[in-house]
């Protein structure tokens, strides 16, 4: 199997050995003028997210999906007749993103594999000359997430995370009008996300399927025997590969609740919870409580994956308090209540507004929005490095629920101080060759 290799390396092709990476092209289209400079997409990571980006990347002009890439033998056969039809031509299926890196006509590449391929593929992607797409969190851990970020500047690239929300006028609405001073000046941001998700069961160890690269499905991380309750979702809770759910889905919530209150770095992050409903394989909680305290503001994000709390209507909210009031935002808008309860701003009703969360409609926008600065040069609403800020709220969260302490942090350098055993959860451990070079 082919190490990650470092930039010396990856520049030095090997056509007899196939090790090596292509030369990095000079990335002509970053300053192109017009939607009429053509853009060649590939998508790595087709069985589940990767198919929203077809949707997102189809719906722009003049942008063709040249390649797709999986290591699921069937999730790249059945993407490969998705965007046949949709486009009208068939791409080329790839079972390894290094081999698809050698491709100099690609100029994007968008990804959407498992958490622990994030910053991986996205700095080989970077360092191939290719602008990236990288859905959420975009990192495993701080190294991950300081070395994407490190690439992306290195190389010039224009490196959008997919926290959507973004790029949809609902949320961008919403965030002039507390700007604007709406409820006045804000302290508090409360974040929550609830839903109902079985238990895994104990897994038992079996035969690699014969449509799974396994080997290739780990990547940088280093072996783990096969288990029959691990591919394709349930990586999200155990360590090796996952976040849990701040990694999964706390990442949107604390993004929206970063981008209201206008602050970046945490002091002090706490945690609080556990795993309460299911004695299964899952080593994240699936219930808690995390806040982070700035001195002067506070967020706070509560989740419930053992309960969906149906009788609270709504699973996925953001609130802000202010001095004047308080804005309720959920996905098909925003209310606002002044200081004595009454409503000033109402929902707007579903003919006002076409929110499709989760099923490619969302992203439309934000991926109009990457393509719009792949051709300009200009950056992009989800800048990586702006996006990984919020990430880090989850990783320090993390830390914090691995360690059972608060996690203090240096708002200057966004560095843990005074845990090391929380600062050696920063940097996970890499399969021999893998480690990513900047």
């Amino acid at each position: 199997m082919k190490p990650f290799i470092n930039r010396r390396t990856f520049l030095q092709h090997s056509a007899a050995a196939g090790a090596g990476l292509a030369v990095a092209r000079t990335g002509s289209l970053a300053r192109a003028a017009s939607p009429s400079s053509k853009i060649v997409a590939a998508i790595v990571g087709v069985n589940a997210r990767g198919l929203a980006h077809v949707n997102g990347l189809l719906a722009q002009p003049n942008v063709e999906i040249a390649a797709v890439c999986d290591v699921d033998s069937r999730a790249l056969q059945k993407a490969v007749g998705i965007v046949e039809k949709k486009q009208g031509k068939a791409p080329r299926g790839e079972k390894d993103i290094r081999t698809l890196l050698e491709d100099k006509s690609i100029d994007v590449v968008t990804l959407a594999m498992p958490n622990h391929w994030h910053a991986i593929a996205a700095i080989m992607a970077c360092q191939a000359g290719k602008h990236v797409y990288v859905e959420k969190p975009g990192s495993h851990d701080q190294f991950e997430s300081e070395s994407l970020v490190a690439a992306a500047r290195k190389h010039k690239r224009v490196v959008q995370m997919g926290n959507q929300r973004r790029s949809m006028p609902t949320f961008i609405e919403a965030m002039a009008a507390l700007h604007r001073g709406a409820i006045g000046r804000i302290m508090t941001a409360r974040c929550w996300y609830t839903r109902f998700r079985p238990t895994i069961g104990i897994g038992k160890a079996a035969p690699v399927p014969e449509w799974l690269d396994y080997t290739l499905w780990q990547g940088a991380a280093p072996d783990r025997p096969f288990k029959d309750n691990l591919i394709h979702y349930n990586w999200h809770w155990f360590w090796h590969w996952g976040n849990g759910e701040l990694g999964n889905n706390a990442v949107h919530s604390l993004d929206l609740a970063r981008w209201g209150l206008q602050v970046n770095c945490p002091k002090r992050v706490t945690w609080g919870g556990g795993r309460y409903l299911c004695q299964d394989d899952q080593e994240t909680p699936d219930t808690g409580l995390a806040a982070f305290d700035f001195g002067d503001k506070l967020i706070t994000w509560e989740q419930s994956s053992s309960h969906a709390r149906a009788a609270e209507k709504i699973g996925f909210q953001v609130n802000f308090y202010g001095e004047g009031g308080t804005m309720i935002l959920v996905d098909s808008g925003h209310r606002i209540i002044d200081a004595k309860g009454k409503e000033i701003v109402g929902l707007k009703t579903k003919e006002e507004v076409n929110v499709g969360a989760g099923s490619g409609s969302d992203s439309v926008e934000h991926f109009a929005n990457f393509v719009d600065c792949v051709r300009s040069g200009g950056k992009p609403n989800a800048d990586i490095e702006d996006g990984q800020r919020s990430t880090m709220y989850c990783h320090y969260a993390n830390l914090a629920v691995r360690t059972g302490r608060t996690i203090n942090v240096d708002p200057a350098t966004g560095k843990v101080v005074g845990d090391p055993e929380a600062l050696a959860l920063t940097k996970r451990e890499y399969r021999k060759g893998w480690e990513p070079v900047v």
